[in-house]
């Protein structure tokens, strides 16, 4: 089974950290990952504010760059969830517009490959337990595009309950938005913020130590809302709880 990581945009600027865990983890796992070098955006940022033609580019590099892999794994809801439901989209428009069928096959071999994290483990490894160590108390938030289009459901809860040392507690409001939403921060940033400022309210009256989610965009909302808010919980992607042991918490 060849893997591939697809590590993102904001992972491989902001959170390497991230994409570093996810290789620790299905390593441990007994899953050989590779990277391929070629890889850049998946477009997501072109395709929701209106620039569909322009992320046709991105749509056919992710084709190539990831041709011939079993599977792509990724450590972002909103990525995968742009692969799965927007790549088909880009394909059937330029197939529409007479401009070949290439975009077209690009989302047929790459859609049913693309998997975010938790799916992989779940649904592919079939596995719940991996063997990781995180002595803290824990909140999780559902982000929009793992909850509502990829309906991730229970696999992240299954496999932070099966976490030795992690006590899981529920978020109050957990399927609410936490404001970020891409571009949606920037252009209607009061909303944005105020959004923001709710979830993290939610995040400290669990009296949570971390807060996690399967997408760094989100976290880093949020984890900046507390910050300001001079709150001491840690924001911290899946991957890491799931990639720590008793020898090395990430």
């Amino acid at each position: 089974m060849r893997v591939a990581l697809f590590v993102t945009c904001v992972n491989d600027t902001l959170y390497p950290r991230t994409g570093r865990a996810v290789v620790a983890l299905l390593e441990r796992l007994g899953v050989t990952v590779e990277f391929p070098l070629g890889q850049s955006c998946c477009g997501q940022a072109q395709f929701n504010t209106g620039y569909r033609r322009e992320a046709e580019p991105l749509v056919a590099r992710f084709g190539r760059v990831f041709e011939g892999f079993d599977y792509v794994v990724t450590p972002s809801g909103s990525c995968t969830a742009m692969v799965r439901e927007n790549y088909p989209r880009v394909g059937s428009r330029a197939r529409a517009e007479g401009r070949g069928e290439a975009l077209a096959r690009v989302a047929d071999s790459v859609v049913p490959r693309t998997l975010e994290l938790t799916e992989f483990l779940v649904d592919v490894l079939g596995v719940t337990d991996v063997g990781a160590y995180y002595p803290h108390r824990v909140t999780y938030h559902p982000t929009c595009h793992g909850l509502r289009m990829l309906g991730l459901g229970e696999r992240p809860y299954r496999l932070l309950r099966a976490v030795r040392g992690l006590e899981l507690v529920e978020l109050p409001g957990a399927e609410e938005c936490c404001g970020f939403g891409g571009t949606f921060a920037v252009k209607n940033a009061a909303v944005s913020a105020a959004m923001g400022a709710d979830k993290a309210r939610a995040v400290v009256e669990t009296g949570a130590s971390a807060v996690c989610t399967v997408d760094n965009s989100c976290q880093m909302h949020i984890g900046g809302t507390l910050s300001r808010m001079g709150a001491a919980v840690r924001p911290v992607h899946i991957a890491e709880i799931l990639a720590s042991t008793e020898e090395e918490i990430w």
